[in-house]
C-alpha cells in the first residue's frame, strides 16, 4: 500500500470517527487531554498496521476495539492511578443550550458518569459503547470479542445494577435532608 493511499485512509477515519472515539475515550478516562492523546495513539497504531488490517471487521468496529484497549491500558497504568478523580470536566460544551440548559447538562452529565463509574468494568463498557457510542449489540460484541447475547446480558444487568445504585443515591440524597 503506498503513502498517499494510506494517508487517504487515515484522513477519511479521522473524519468520520474522530468526534466518536473522543467521546469514547473520555467516556473511560474522564478527562478531555487524556481522551485526546488516546485517540492520537489509535490513529497511530492504525496508521501504522494499515498493511496488516484484513478487513474482517469494519474500519469503525477495529478503530473502537482499539481505543478501548488503549483505555483499559491506561486505566491500569500507573498514571491513571495518580490523577485527582475529583478534577473532571464535561466532554465538549455545546453551544446550542443557553448558560442555564448548559448546567443542568453538565450536572446530568456528571452524575450519570459517577452513576456508571461505579459499575464493574464488564458492565460499564458495554453500557459506554451502547448508550454513549451509540454502537449495536452486534458492533459491541464485535469489539468486545463477545458474542451478541454475552452483550445483551450485559447491558440487561448493567441497566439492573445503575437502577439500584440510582435508587441507593436516592436515598442517600434524602438523608441529608
Amino acid at each position: 500500500m503506498e503513502k498517499k493511499e494510506r494517508d487517504q485512509l487515515l484522513t477519511e477515519a479521522m473524519d468520520e470517527y474522530g468526534h466518536y472515539l473522543t467521546r469514547l475515550a473520555y467516556a473511560f478516562v474522564k478527562d478531555e487531554a487524556k481522551a485526546d492523546d488516546i485517540v492520537q495513539e489509535v490513529y497511530i497504531r492504525y496508521y501504522l498496521k494499515l498493511e496488516q488490517f484484513k478487513g474482517r471487521s469494519s474500519v469503525k468496529t477495529y478503530l473502537y476495539r482499539m481505543t478501548v484497549n488503549e483505555c483499559k491500558n491506561y486505566l491500569k497504568s500507573w498514571g491513571f492511578r495518580k490523577i485527582d478523580f475529583f478534577n473532571r470536566k464535561s466532554v465538549m460544551p455545546s453551544s446550542n443550550f443557553t448558560p442555564e440548559e448548559e448546567v443542568l447538562r453538565r450536572e446530568e452529565e456528571s452524575w450519570t458518569f459517577r452513576l456508571i463509574d461505579r459499575l464493574p468494568v464488564k458492565y460499564k463498557e458495554v453500557l459506554w459503547l451502547h448508550y454513549y457510542a451509540e454502537l449495536s449489540v452486534k458492533e459491541i460484541g464485535d469489539i468486545l470479542k463477545c458474542p451478541a447475547n454475552t452483550v445483551k446480558t450485559r447491558l440487561a444487568r448493567g441497566r439492573k445494577m445503575a437502577r439500584l445504585t440510582m435508587g441507593e443515591e436516592e436515598i442517600d440524597d434524602a438523608k441529608e435532608y
